[in-house]
């Protein structure tokens, strides 16, 4: 027989913000996959599209909250298959500049007509959407927070990694 293990409120809490992630996350994984794109894919056209600044791989890390290997090896797999393009910054010779291909901006266009985050929350009211908002900016500065602590903490140092 296995043993019941009682949460306390804010484990509970923890449990169901963590499933209902991962349910969503799902659902929105699917949605993209029929258009042929990944969340992360989609994440950094949404970026390029919604900054007016010029990004680098470096900015698109920190936005997204990745590594930057991480975000380097994404944009290389999309500039493989024509989503975005890099150039060299012309002032800055070591900097790259990521930018939209034509390709990039009809893919950007397909996954925003993509109804997932629509449908998950019509079950919602306006103030059930406004605590929810509130709620996530909440949780997103104590999340920093948090990785900011835990980057300059004990297991900051080489030793630990």
């Amino acid at each position: 027989m296995r043993d019941h293990i009682e949460l306390n409120d804010h484990e509970r809490a923890w449990e169901n913000l963590a499933v209902t992630y991962m349910t969503l996350q799902r659902a929105r994984d699917l949605e993209l996959g029929q258009m042929g794109l990944t969340i992360p894919q989609a994440a950094v056209l949404y970026m390029l599209k919604a900054t007016e600044e010029p990004l680098t791989p470096m900015k698109l890390s920190r936005r997204l909250n990745r590594q930057p290997h991480t975000v380097s090896a994404l944009l290389t797999r999309m500039e493989t298959q024509g989503l975005v393009k890099t150039n060299r910054d012309l002032q800055r010779k070591n900097w790259v500049r990521v930018s939209l291909t034509k390709k990039g901006e009809a893919a950007f266009k397909r996954q925003l007509s993509a109804r997932t985050s629509l449908n998950a929350t019509s079950c919602l009211s306006k103030k059930e959407i406004d605590t929810l908002n509130a709620t996530c900016k909440k949780l997103r500065v104590k999340g920093v927070e948090l990785i900011r602590q835990m980057q300059r903490g004990p297991y900051s140092d080489p030793l630990f990694q």
